[in-house]
């Protein structure tokens, strides 16, 4: 199958060009018929008869890159002077930097914003550590910690490698919900090295994203966190894919007129977000759930779970899904379902196998950057497909949920994230497309729909109020409250 143009696998290819009429579109079939696409030409320089574009260009792959170069050289009077990789060059230096709030040029401010008048405000959280969240950056920040066991589909990289990701991932924080996120990765793999790591930070935070830790372990480490400390800890591959999959299904439920209770499920992968899926789905009130690892369809008779070999976490899959006990990979286990949910690798279901599906399936193949199964190749069988790509319709990405629930979480100092506080962001994620608009392309909002973070927000917020897991009442937000002088702006 060949693969789509993509902006992570775009370069810049600096061109110098006969000035010419004609020049440029040659150029530029040249390279379409090569299989790029052409975004921006920028003219760097003119002079003695030729010009010097930059020319941006997005291939299908990195692979791709030589075949570019090579048709622009072959037309006469073009050549490549260098090129460049985008995805690469924005990474350069890191993604991420500090920025001070207030300036720093005057012995005033150096007075007011270190010594001696930062001793008065230590000693005022010395007496009240509450006060943290005041006059802190606890109030408004977010470490997003890994050890780089489980990262995209990359697996076990290491925590240097992890890097980009974090930042990345403290890019979104900033973006879409304001927060300040600070990418934490740990050089060690050991469960209870990586508690007391995070236990011993947590004073500096109003939040814990855990982020591409590998399972069982993460189980373990998030219990254990949210046990221990009195902030929200989120492990955002399992929840954070959870809500933004079941927001996914309730428009796809009402789209084609099925009820949750009705339906029939099977999840392919076992792992963090298989396990926080099945939860969440049987929480809103699923019934017949199959969930899949690699040797097959769970169930309370398989040989790992009679000898007592298979992990606890699975044996509680096994003991809440598939009461029929039917065994077999994903796509044996397919018939009479109505919706396949892949959170796997890619290709592990044969296309073919969706035919045997109830009429108008729904398919969330969500392995990136390979689905479980091709869109393309699901197209002729499924009624509505959601991927984790961005370069088709429905994506189903955790950008949609995390920023908005810890934006509410630490708008209300709320003490931890409940599950209802998840469904809350998942019914809320959406009520953004509505019913006017629900259509099989259109299931959930963009991840750039700037109404998002609000409704989710606002829905986490309140959730946590309703529970009681928030920590401040609403008209005490934003301010900081002074001895002498009342209430002053605190943000």
């Amino acid at each position: 199958m060949p693969t789509t143009p993509s902006a992570q696998y775009s370069l810049t290819l600096r061109v110098e060009i006969a000035d010419e009429p004609g020049m440029l579109g040659k150029v530029a079939s040249a390279i379409g018929e090569a299989g790029g696409t052409i975004g921006a030409v920028d003219l760097v320089q003119v002079e003695g008869g030729r010009t010097v574009r930059d020319i941006t260009v997005a291939a299908g792959d990195a692979a791709d890159w030589p075949r570019l170069t090579a048709a622009v050289d072959q037309v006469d009077g073009a050549h490549v002077l260098d090129s460049t990789d985008r995805t690469f060059l924005v990474h350069l230096g890191g993604k991420i930097e500090i920025h001070n709030k207030t300036p720093v040029k005057t012995r005033d401010d150096l007075s007011m914003a270190y010594t001696p008048g930062v001793a008065r405000v230590c000693r005022a959280i010395e007496e009240d550590p509450d006060k943290a969240f005041q006059y802190t950056i606890k109030r408004n920040s977010v470490a997003v910690v890994s050890d780089g066991t489980a990262v995209l589909g990359l697996g076990n990289i290491g925590p240097r490698a992890a890097m980009p990701v974090m930042e990345g991932k403290a890019m979104l924080f900033k973006e879409f919900a304001g927060i300040d996120a600070f990418p934490i990765c740990l050089d060690t793999r050991d469960p209870d090295e990586i508690i007391r790591t995070v236990k011993a930070i947590a004073p500096t935070f109003g939040g814990i994203n855990l982020e591409d830790i590998s399972a069982p372990r993460c189980f373990e480490i998030e219990e254990a966190l949210k046990a221990e400390l009195d902030i929200p800890v989120f492990h955002d591959d399992q929840h954070g894919t959870a809500v933004v999959v079941l927001a996914a299904l309730l428009n796809a439920l009402t789209l084609t007129d099925r009820r949750i209770e009705a339906i029939r499920i099977v999840i392919s992968g076992s792992g963090a977000a298989g396990v926080a899926v099945t939860r969440i789905l049987l929480q809103a009130g699923a019934r017949h759930i199959i969930s899949c690892d690699s040797r097959g369809a769970l169930h309370i008779e398989r040989d790992d779970y009679v000898d007592g070999s298979m992990h606890t976490v699975k044996r509680w899959l096994a003991s809440v899904t598939n009461a029929e006990r039917r065994a077999g990979t994903p796509g044996d286990v397919l018939d009479g379902a109505d919706l396949f949910i892949g959170l796997s690798g890619g290709q592990v279901v044969d296309a073919a196998a969706l035919a045997r599906m109830n009429p108008d399936p729904i398919v969330f193949a969500m392995a990136n950057p390979n689905p479980e199964v091709s869109p393309e190749d699901a197209a002729p069988y499924a009624r509505i497909i959601a991927t984790g790509r961005s370069d088709y319709p429905n994506q189903i990405n955790n950008v949609l949920c995390f920023p908005g629930i810890f934006r509410g979480a630490l708008d209300v100092r709320a003490t931890e994230i409940t599950e209802s506080m998840k469904m809350a962001a998942a019914r809320a994620i959406a009520d953004i497309v509505s019913t006017e608009e629900l259509r099989e392309d259109y299931i959930i909002p963009s991840v750039f729909n700037r109404d998002v973070v609000g409704a989710v927000a606002a829905a986490v917020a309140d959730e946590a109020r309703e529970v009681g897991t928030a920590g401040v009442a609403e008209d005490e937000l934003g301010f900081a409250q002074t001895e002498d002088f009342g209430a002053l702006p605190g943000r």
